[in-house]
């Protein structure tokens, strides 16, 4: 992962209804999760440890998190980060840092890329991931992506600020957006998007209103200005 030398701003606030759409994955028993930041963690630590899941949100919910629950190679994570093919479906669900809470970036998807032994897959539906902070000088404070593969179904990414890449970072791996949104996230750079290496691809989706920048390097996402 190449360093970055800028620093991050004020971060931005947008709110975006979403709905619940299939996401391919692997063949799983589903698991319901209640409404509560300690069964999301207990749960995604278990289809960690089971190889994989697929994670039925409870409607609505609200997924506050107060702590970080996990640390990567890029600083403080507020869940556990993702080391197997996770599926997370949602209702309109938002899964978010809890504004009084000390810095931490919301997710952190890990692949062998970047992280030796980790399958690292996220396939997310229905969900808004708001307000992570992650610590300077590291990138992404939404969503981090360290080497695996992202997949946004009907999802938003907004309120998150970071060094780079304020709502995404993705770094030696795939992130594809579909009919989702990534909008008033703040950065130095790549307010947005940042694509460190690997790519990004958008599909129906929308990614607008991010401070300084969409996306970044220029040219780095098609159809992201």
């Amino acid at each position: 992962m190449r360093p970055v030398r800028t620093l991050c701003s004020l971060a931005g606030v947008c709110a975006l209804t979403v709905g619940l759409t299939a996401v391919p994955t692997t063949a799983h028993a589903q698991t319901p999760v209640l409404c509560s930041e300690n069964a999301l963690v207990n749960a995604i630590n278990a289809a960690n440890a089971a190889g994989g899941d697929t994670l039925v949100l409870l409607p609505f919910c609200n997924y506050q998190i107060t702590s970080s629950h996990g640390s990567g190679p890029a600083g403080p994570v507020g869940l556990p980060p993702i080391t197997a093919p996770i599926t997370v479906l949602g209702m309109g669900n938002t899964i978010g840092r809890d504004p009084n809470a000390p810095a931490f970036r919301v997710i952190e998807v890990e692949g062998a890329a970047n992280v030796p032994g980790t399958k690292g897959q996220l396939s997310m539906a229905g969900v808004t991931v708001r307000g992570g902070s992650a610590v300077s000088p590291y990138p992404g404070g939404g969503i981090s992506n360290l080497g695996g593969t992202v997949s946004l179904v009907s999802s938003a990414v907004t309120g998150n600020t970071a060094v780079a890449g304020g709502g995404i970072y993705t770094d030696n791996g795939a992130v594809s957006l579909t009919t989702s949104s990534v909008t008033g996230n703040t950065a130095g750079t790549g307010g947005g998007i940042y694509v460190n290496s690997g790519g990004a691809t958008l599909l129906a989706s929308n990614v607008s209103n991010n401070t300084p920048d969409n996306c970044a390097p220029s040219g780095s996402v098609q159809g992201c200005s």
